[in-house]
């Protein structure tokens, strides 16, 4: 089955950096578990300290439930835990903005 790679950036608030890092470093068993099910893989967050930007990717299955995900107990828990850390839309969803592939070397 064919994957594709999913690019996005999100915005952490100044001076978060070490919470966001243990924050992900203790992340929920059932919210891996969750992504997992839900056709995610190959999944990594990468920060830029000067500009507290965070640079999110992974790779989604053809056949997947992504956008089922918003709807679950456990990923509205997350966001509401992340959300005094990151910038946020009044639901607590992280503010993310999809990037567009330029260069892909194999």
């Amino acid at each position: 089955m064919e994957k594709k790679t999913v690019m996005f950036k999100m915005k952490l608030l100044p001076g978060f950096k070490n919470e966001y890092k243990k924050r992900h470093d203790e992340i929920w068993p059932e919210l891996m578990e969750l992504l997992k099910r839900s056709g995610i893989s190959d999944y990594s967050i990468s920060l830029d300290e000067e500009t507290n930007i965070l640079f999110g990717c992974y790779r989604l299955a053809e056949i997947n439930k992504v956008d089922d995900l918003p709807n679950t107990e456990i990923m509205q828990k997350w966001w509401s835990y992340m959300a005094d850390i990151m910038e946020t839309h009044p639901n607590k969803e992280p503010v993310s903005t999809g990037l567009i592939p330029i260069f892909y070397m194999a």
